[in-house]
């Protein structure tokens, strides 16, 4: 049974995909994210979903609720990043 089969996607429910992110200072992300997995710590640079540039410090196996557009190569340390998307 597919429980997101007939059902229509919203923002407060669960992603449907999570997609490896390689930081880059100048390309957006291919899907706005709702928000970012991060397996590594470190410091994330990020563009979010309003244009606003932010420096988050991040633990390792963090989950941050945010729309996200870009993860810039500046400013990011941590690794293991994955863009959670609805598509």
């Amino acid at each position: 049974m597919n429980p997101f089969e007939n059902r229509s996607l919203a923002l407060s429910g669960p992603a449907t995909d999570a997609l490896p992110v390689i930081p880059d200072d100048v390309s957006d992300l291919p899907d706005v994210a709702v928000g970012l997995y991060v397996e590594t710590a470190g410091t994330i640079s990020i563009v979010t979903v309003t244009g606003q540039t932010r420096i988050i410090a991040v633990a390792d196996f963090s989950i941050l609720p945010i729309g996200v557009r870009r993860v810039n190569a500046t400013g990011t340390s941590a690794t293991g990043l994955h863009a959670l998307v609805i598509s």
